[in-house]
């Protein structure tokens, strides 16, 4: 029963991961705008991504633990590309990647920098969390935001919740997807919040 839930579990979040930014990329590209987007929040998400996925090949954890975050991080870049291009600002995105890049071979260098990393990288994902939902507060318009990404985000924290219990038991870990559960359900209900109102006022 617990290899079952378990292989449920993995494949699943890594089914809902293979199209998770896909409604909101397509949203992106059907309203040719990244309206209601925050771009400090698309940002933080990528690096903590990136040092989430290094921290886990560096301690060689079972790979369909992680296998998902290659893919969030490929469709993050794509939507980092789209929400530039539709800014008018390309060339823009350049600096962000070559410090993604250079960050990948630097952060395994030193146990302790890879650590250090791991732990700064809830912080990193939660600033990217509230920068999302300051915008959101801020402009009290959803805009082009996916309610269905945030919640299918939710849902791949809930199961990976369950495969950190059944497998590493990695307290960092834990504690990360923990609070990004609860963020991305805030944020999804706010999306959905704001996007009742804008109707209303229709």
């Amino acid at each position: 029963m617990e290899k079952l839930l378990l292989l449920f579990c993995n494949w699943s979040t890594l089914g809902v991961c293979a199209a998770l930014k896909l409604p909101q990329i397509s949203a992106v590209l059907a309203a040719r705008s990244a309206r209601g987007i925050s771009l400090p929040s698309l940002l933080l998400e990528l690096a903590g991504f990136l040092v989430f996925l290094r921290y886990q090949c560096y301690y060689e954890y079972p790979l369909l633990t992680y296998l998902e975050y290659p893919i969030l991080i490929a469709q993050d870049v794509l939507l980092l590309l789209c929400a530039f291009h539709f800014n008018g600002n390309v060339k823009g995105a350049a600096p962000y990647m070559a410090v993604c890049v250079a960050s990948w071979f630097v952060l395994p260098l030193q146990k302790w920098i890879i650590d250090l990393a791991m732990n700064l990288s809830t912080f990193i994902s939660v600033a990217s969390k509230f920068a999302q939902l300051q915008y959101l507060w801020k402009t009290r318009d959803s805009g082009t935001v996916s309610a269905l990404t945030w919640s299918l985000a939710a849902y791949t924290c809930a199961t990976r919740i369950i495969t950190t219990i059944m497998t590493t038991g990695d307290l960092t870990i834990l504690t990360r997807f923990v609070i990004m559960l609860a963020l991305n359900v805030w944020v999804t209900t706010t999306v959905l919040r704001y996007r009742k109102t804008a109707v209303k006022a229709e």
